[in-house]
């Protein structure tokens, strides 16, 4: 247990580092990490931070389960993930810090800047729980320094509450030192409908923090940053969704509040009617798929947005939209499930239920951005193939990125990211609602409105006139029409790129958000002179062109993913029995190539070192065989 004493600074020069900041749920880690990590990425680090969100609204404080906050991993390079351990933490009391430990999120020698006021507590209790707390966390070599968070704190204001979260900005600021007058600048944005007493308070704590490092740390961490005179923006995914769905000119998002997805709503909401939009709260996740689907017959490209739970309830409405050929973009954020499952926590769980989960045949486009910059240009990309192709499109983001941060190029507005002009000519005579190509599968959107373009829409299997038939001729048809799109579609997808060798003894495929992490990994184990190369996938129905020719290239092919598969060698668990990742069991069935996984789905991202340890293991495997 360290004193703080030292004013004589060691200085720590490293090309990134991760901080952690934990705190009860309540106390602002995420303000605290927001600022900060805006800051790094104001500076010119590449940054990516990670959110700690209990899933209860307002969990007992002091305990392992009401733990808050937020990782910060910054470099003097692009950052693409979390990375693998913090090694820097500041904790506001011993139980927050005793659940990361019981995660191992904590580097062994990472130091611990711990609230000083619960050692010698007044309550026998507390000080039981600290005691028992750092008997447990002596079995790593943590430097713990003792810091009076709290006592601090109140030398400016009333409550500790509302300021120990600028104080520790603070000793972050002074740590790593950091641009003051970008920090002021982000307080006064985040309070800037406060009376300016507010900003002025929390700016003193900050400097308050600040000399207090300065006169008790014996350390400090170099960064070094990376000035860039391109225009770039900070921001999480759920933004750049919401902004991604108005630089793509939708008029209307319906949805009901779910997390991890309801930040979308909030951006949209202070934005969207700027832009001639409207942000729609349905009365439930149904609803808000009716309304979305309703206005994108009127001629609109409507988004509605959810999550897993949602999902499910849109089902009825989703095929509705597919069996009547109207455009719609759905957003799902996926968290862990089944059920309510991990209303906070990130997984790769819905990527069969968006391509499989509808009663009948039900073709649909489902795409997984990669990363916070990919969450903007996939809305645009979802508008424009819901609109072309007369379909629905489903974007699968994740915890991971909706609440992440990072910084990105600013994207120029295209002309082409925006919907046209609905087409009110009058139809030619005798053409059909469903005058469908027999090549493609496409045909004209007949709206409302339209001179000579009356037919009646029902969800019931209709011919060309859209009048019902439940012929097996115009039924047959019905769905080769629908699915031909997909395969026209397909046709203007590229393969996907190698990271590493176009050829090797491993290749290891993703999907969506793990990439940063899996490129990461094939990265180290490159260096260590493995054949390892990586294939991260964006369009998942239908599925880039290409994959069975290269996947012969490679010995072996695994999938990594953050969703559930069985290990074999387990009780009952055989080759017969096993069940595959969700990607990996969808590739086997479409290249009829034996894929192999490695899934994971503790409720956090993937770390690069995990998924590195997987490729060594099925590269000794391999080699022993």
């Amino acid at each position: 247990m360290n004193k703080p004493t030292a004013k004589n600074k060691n200085i720590f020069s490293v090309s990134e580092h991760t901080v952690e900041i934990i705190t009860n749920s309540g106390e602002g880690a995420q303000k605290c990490a927001q600022i900060f990590g805006q800051t790094c990425a104001k500076m010119g680090n590449g940054v990516w931070t990670v959110e700690i969100i209990p899933a209860e609204i307002e969990p007992p404080h002091h305990t392992v389960t009401s733990t808050s906050g937020n990782i910060i991993r910054f470099g003097t390079d692009k950052i693409t993930n979390w990375g693998d351990q913090s090694k820097l933490a500041v904790a506001f009391n011993d139980q927050v810090c005793l659940s990361r430990h019981r995660l191992d999120s904590f580097q062994d020698d990472c130091i611990i800047l711990l609230e000083s006021a619960w050692e010698n507590h007044e309550d026998e209790k507390i000080r039981t729980m600290y005691a028992e707390a750092m008997e447990e966390m002596s079995s790593k070599n943590y430097r713990f320094v003792l810091v009076p968070i709290e006592e601090e704190t109140l030398k400016v204001v009333d409550n500790p509450q509302h300021g120990k979260n600028m104080f520790a900005l603070g000793l972050l600021a002074e740590i790593y030192q950091r641009d003051v007058s970008i920090i002021e600048r982000q307080i006064a944005q985040i309070f800037k409908k406060k009376p300016a007493k507010v900003t002025e308070l929390n700016v003193q704590l900050v400097k308050n923090g600040m000399a207090w490092a300065r006169e008790n740390l014996d350390f400090q961490v170099d960064v070094k940053t990376k000035p860039t005179d391109e225009d770039r923006v900070v921001m999480n995914g759920n933004q750049a969704a919401a902004l991604g769905a108005i630089a793509a000119g939708m008029e209307l998002c319906a949805m009901y509040p779910i997390t991890p997805a309801t930040s979308v709503s909030h951006e949209l909401a202070a934005l969207i009617e700027n832009y001639g939009g409207i942000i729609h709260q349905a009365e439930d996740e149904i609803a808000a798929a009716g309304v979305a689907l309703g206005a994108s017959y009127g001629g609109k490209v409507a988004l509605t947005v959810t999550s897993g739970p949602g999902m499910a309830l849109k089902t009825e409405f989703l095929g509705l939209a597919i069996m009547t050929e109207i455009p719609l973009v759905v957003l799902d954020v996926q968290r862990g499930g089944p059920s309510t499952g991990l209303p906070t926590k990130v997984e790769q769980s819905d990527l069969l239920s968006s391509i499989y989960g509808q009663h009948g045949d039900a073709p649909r486009v489902v795409i997984a951005p990669r990363s916070i910059e990919e969450c903007f240009h996939a809305i645009v990309t979802a508008r424009r193939i819901a609109e072309a192709f007369r379909c629905v499109v489903i974007v699968l983001t994740d915890a991971n990125l909706a609440t992440g941060v990072q910084q990105f190029t600013r994207p120029k507005l295209d002309v082409r990211w925006q919907q046209q002009p609905v087409d009110f000519s009058p139809l030619p005579e005798g053409m059909r609602p469903y005058e469908w190509d027999h090549e493609t599968g496409l045909s004209r959107r007949v709206v409302p409105g339209t001179p000579g373009g009356q037919h009646t829409v029902t969800g019931l299997a209709h011919d060309e006139y859209s009048n019902v038939s439940y012929h097996p001729d115009s039924n047959e048809r019905g769905c080769k029409m629908r699915s031909r799109k997909l395969a026209v579609f397909q046709s203007t997808l590229m393969p996907p790129e190698v990271h590493g060798d176009e050829e090797g003894d491993l290749l290891v495929v993703g999907w969506g958000s793990t990439q940063g992490a899996i490129d990461e990994a094939v990265d180290r184990a490159r260096e260590q002179g493995l054949k390892v190369s990586s294939c991260q996938l964006s369009f998942l129905s239908p599925l880039e062109p290409g994959l069975k020719e290269i996947f012969s290239r490679f010995r072996k092919v695994m999938t990594v993913e953050i969703n559930y598969s069985d290990t074999l060698g387990d009780a009952y668990i055989t080759e017969e029995t096993r069940r595959m990742g969700q990607l990996a069991w969808l590739l086997r069935a479409h290249t009829l190539v034996d894929i192999d996984c490695w899934t994971s789905c503790p409720g956090q991202p993937l770390r690069p070192n995990d998924i590195y340890n997987s490729i060594i293991a099925k590269s000794e495997e391999g080699a022993s065989k």
